[in-house]
């Protein structure tokens, strides 16, 4: 039984339909564009997020977020852009939180309700519980007039004139707004806060932000007997010989004091092969690269990154603070550890 060729079961390009779609694409995206721009000049005259953000930052608890429906969704995702960005958040569910999971919340803790309609039950069944508990309260709804927003210390207006919905029904340009407000709130709360680059790795370990200023040296770098060294009177064979042996393309050249005073290369070998008849009779000292390029172990290995690509070499020493030899770094050490 023969196998239909994938190709041919494709539907023919039908260019009537991809002009239309590409019509409502455009249609939707200035839609939303017009509904956040909307957004950004209500706010001039409007004083609902500075007192948001000072709550937010007076609060000595979490935060927490909560909505059902596609509201719901977008309070997860501000949930967790606040909680990556320094502000302790999490999600709970209205329904859920009716039945039990409200014990998660402190009278510490400030409550984020998202709604935009305003009257969603879930929402308004838990909410006079919050205000007896002492959780301060901040609705997002597109009225401001519903009863949510009527009991919150602070309500943020996400209102559109429409949604992108050609029936004007499913959440489309109100979601957008709404999780582009949460995203300013989290916003102004990092840059009150201080929050680093730094802190924003340590929230994202499993990152490639988290690898590259998570990481130092001394994690990656070859240590101990696995560094290639010789002394400086050690003969071109012995030096051949460490080379081959700790697979590193180089190897040190130490004074007595185990300070790193050279470095021999295989690149340096090659080179040298075509001037020299005698290997046994040469002195590695006498071909070796003096003040060879070396790097603290202590600092974050993006910078060895940047010197290695500097000066085009795959290989560095790695010293400590009495610049003695304690570790040798090959660009492949940092490409398994995804520094690179």
């Amino acid at each position: 039984m023969s196998v239909p060729d994938q190709k041919s079961m494709l539907k023919p390009f039908d260019s009537d339909i991809a002009q239309r779609a590409l019509q409502l694409a455009r249609e939707t995206l200035a839609i939303e564009g017009d509904a956040i721009r909307a957004l950004h000049a209500r706010l001039a005259n409007d004083d609902s997020v500075g007192r948001a953000v000072n709550l937010l930052l007076a609060n000595k608890g979490r935060v927490v977020v909560s909505g059902i429906g596609k509201s719901g969704h977008i309070g997860r995702k501000i949930a967790a852009t606040l909680a990556s960005t320094g502000t302790p958040a999490m999600f709970v569910h209205p329904a859920e939180a009716a039945h039990g999971d409200l014990g998660m919340v402190t009278a510490e803790d400030a409550f984020i309700a998202i709604s935009y309609s305003g009257e969603s039950t879930e929402l308004l069944a838990i909410v006079p519980i919050l205000k007896r508990m002492g959780a301060a309260l901040i609705s997002m709804t597109g009225n401001p007039n519903s009863r949510l927003a009527q009991l919150a210390d602070v309500h943020l207006d996400v209102s559109v004139a429409k949604e992108a919905c050609p029936l004007n029904l499913a959440p489309t340009a109100s979601t957008t707004v709404t999780l582009a407000l949460g995203d300013a709130l989290a916003v102004a709360l990092l840059d009150l806060r201080g929050f680093k680059e730094e802190d924003f790795a340590r929230s994202h370990p499993g990152g490639a932000l988290g690898r590259r200023l998570l990481t130092h040296v001394r994690d990656v770098m070859r240590s101990g007997a696995a560094i290639p060294t010789v002394k400086a009177d050690a003969r071109l064979p012995d030096a051949l010989m460490e080379i081959t042996q700790k697979g590193m393309g180089m190897t040190a050249i130490v004074d007595d004091a185990n300070r790193p005073i050279g470095v021999f290369t295989d690149g340096d070998l090659r080179r040298l092969i075509e001037k020299v008849q005698d290997f046994g009779a040469v002195v590695i000292r006498d071909v070796m690269h003096a003040n060879p390029r070396r790097i603290n172990a202590d600092r974050l290995a993006v910078d060895a990154v940047a010197i290695m690509e500097e000066f085009r070499i795959n290989q560095m020493l790695v010293v400590d603070a009495d610049d003695k030899l304690v570790g040798a770094l090959h660009i492949h050490d940092l490409t398994r550890a995804k520094v690179i």
